[in-house]
């Protein structure tokens, strides 16, 4: 495969930064309890914003982004501090936060997995980076604040709506579809299955579930 194919541009991934940290604010900002002053709500927006992107590049062992260019800590900074001032000015306003984190996921699976790709990286593999990629800002997110791991939580469907996302993306690809569009639609189809998750409560199996259909199909 060609790297040329996968060239991703640089405003593309900032977008990504900035949503993950507006969105990484925000829910940092509405954890009253847990009495976080402002500069540690920015640091969290630019956890989310850039935490998923540095697992990545570890994962390709490459040097960060965010490390090689003067734009990344700039505008994910700028980002968290707006995503306060979004917080003030749409306090009611739940699902924004909600849609912004499920676009969010979408579009670091769909970075994640193309910049796998443009590496040489096996698909399954390439799949596994974009899945990290895209819930690895909200894992750092919950260990920083003490919170328990969102994409652990049944009904989230963090890393299930990525892995799905991913796959699409994979498999549009080796069809002959252009990486864009093939990105495009792993965006879309990851966000609306992490906004259906939310809007119909759709989960995977809990632990003990499993557990107690097996102790009846033993009785």
């Amino acid at each position: 495969m060609s790297s040329a194919l996968f060239t991703l541009p640089l405003w593309l991934d900032l977008t990504a930064v900035a949503i993950g940290a507006i969105q990484g604010a925000m829910f940092a900002a509405r954890l009253t309890e847990r009495r976080i002053d402002l500069l540690g709500v920015a640091l969290i927006g630019i956890i989310v914003g850039l935490g998923g992107g540095l697992l990545r590049d570890l994962l390709l062992n490459q040097l960060p982004a965010a490390m090689s260019s003067n734009w990344y800590l700039p505008i994910a900074t700028a980002a968290a501090l707006l995503g306060m001032a979004l917080l003030r000015v749409f306090t009611r306003l739940n699902g924004l936060i909600i849609a912004l984190d499920a676009v969010t996921i979408g579009m670091f699976a769909a970075i994640g997995t193309s910049k796998a790709l443009a590496y040489g990286v096996p698909v399954i593999p390439a799949i596994f980076v974009g899945v990290v990629t895209a819930v690895g800002g909200s894992i750092l997110r919950d260990v920083a604040l003490n919170l328990p791991i969102a994409v652990m939580h049944v009904g989230s469907l963090y890393a299930v709506a990525a892995t799905a996302g991913t796959v699409l993306l994979v498999v549009l690809f080796s069809l002959g579809v252009n990486i864009f569009i093939a990105a495009t639609v792993c965006v879309v189809f990851t966000t609306l299955t992490r906004l259906g998750s939310v809007r119909f409560g759709w989960s995977l199996p809990e632990q003990r579930a499993l557990g107690s259909w097996k102790v009846w199909r033993r009785a």
